[in-house]
Order: structure tokens, then sequence, then C-alpha cells
């Protein structure tokens, strides 16, 4: 295995992966935060997770970074799990390692992303009314 796969292997070593189920749990139990990185025309087509905090992901860092001018109020405290999902859970593993690289010790990230949290029948929002048509919701795993 080499290049991007070996790079999502090693990544993925590191990480505590939530399936959705217990995503949901930590979110109810240990206060964990979701934290949605799709762009708003992929969350505008498809919904999005009730309550999830909405960050895109050229964004990520600078607003999860206590020590960042643009940080969000959430970003105070380290020691909070912060589970980032993406549309399948390919970029999420990335973005979690750099949070983790930044202080976010416990940065996780949802296996399967978006995908399995609607399919594992949990709460999402609807797609916004007339989205959709202009939305590529082809399955690219290197952007997902």
């Amino acid at each position: 295995m080499t290049g991007i796969d070996r790079h999502l292997a090693d990544v993925r070593a590191g990480l505590d992966r939530l399936g959705p189920h217990d995503a949901l749990r930590a979110v109810r139990e240990e206060g964990a935060l979701l934290v949605d990185t799709r762009p708003e025309a992929t969350r505008r087509a498809e919904g999005t997770v009730p309550g999830a905090l909405l960050i895109e992901r050229n964004h990520l860092e600078w607003r999860c970074d206590p020590a960042s001018e643009g940080a969000l109020p959430q970003a105070a405290r380290t020691d909070v799990r912060w589970i980032v999902f993406c549309d399948e859970g390919y970029a999420s593993s990335l973005a979690a390692a750099s949070l983790r690289t930044i202080g976010l010790s416990r940065a996780t990230d949802l296996a399967g992303g978006f995908r399995a949290w609607r399919a594992a029948g949990l709460p999402v929002t609807p797609p916004a009314a007339g989205a959709g048509a202009d939305v590529d919701s082809g399955a690219d795993a290197g952007t997902g």
C-alpha cells in the first residue's frame, strides 16, 4: 500500500474512530461535539445532523484552535472530544488527525461519515427545499 491509502491507514491507526451510534452516545453522555465539514451545497442537498457544528473543512483548524483569533467558543477546552464527519469518512479522518496535531488530543472522526449516520436511522435535518439538483452526489472517497 502506498500514497494516500497508506497515509489514511496510518492516520486511522492513531484514531479511536466511532460508529454512528457510539458517536451519538458520546455527544449525549460525554458532551462530545459533532462537526460537519461538508460544503454548504452538500449540506443543503442532503441535510445534516441536528446540533452539529457546521465548519467547512478549509476553516476547521482556525475555528477549532483555542489560540486562533477565529476560534469558536467551544474550542476553549482541549479535553473535549471532537467528532468530525464528512460525507463518507475519508477526509474526516485526515481532518481529525490535523486537529490532534494542533492540540485537540481527543479529536476523532465518524466512521462512514454522514452517509453511515443517515443509514443508521439517526436524526437528520431534511435537505433544503429545492436543493440537490446542483450537487454532485457521486461517491468520491477523496473528497468525502
